[in-house]
């Protein structure tokens, strides 16, 4: 009798892999329904330069040295009280995925 095959770790995934997991848990999110998830400091903000996914596959492979990169050249951040009061102000709509326990979002 064969042996039951264990199931593949997501970190286990190629990026490829990852990024079709991903893919349709994206979605838009208002500031209004951010808020709730910033209040708990869990919300990562992606710049413009860098596609959501990307940054959400480098956080599901546990690449600490190309998250710790993006934290460095600005392009990942965890979002701040400046973040909080531009949102605000300017009410926002954002394409959003979910790396628990992370939420990232960028502006669309």
């Amino acid at each position: 009798m064969s042996q039951p095959t264990q199931p593949q770790t997501v970190q286990a995934r190629t990026p490829q892999e990852i990024r079709q997991l991903l893919e349709p848990e994206k979605g838009p999110i208002t500031w209004p329904e951010l808020q709730p998830h910033f209040a708990r400091g869990v919300v990562l903000h992606v710049a413009e330069e860098l596609p959501l996914l990307d940054a959400a596959i480098h956080l599901v492979q546990d690449d600490k040295l190309r998250v710790q990169d993006l934290l460095t050249q600005g392009l990942l951040a965890r979002a701040d009280v400046d973040h909080a009061k531009d949102w605000e102000a300017r009410k926002p709509r954002f394409e959003a995925v979910v790396v628990a326990p992370w939420v990232l979002v960028r502006e669309i």
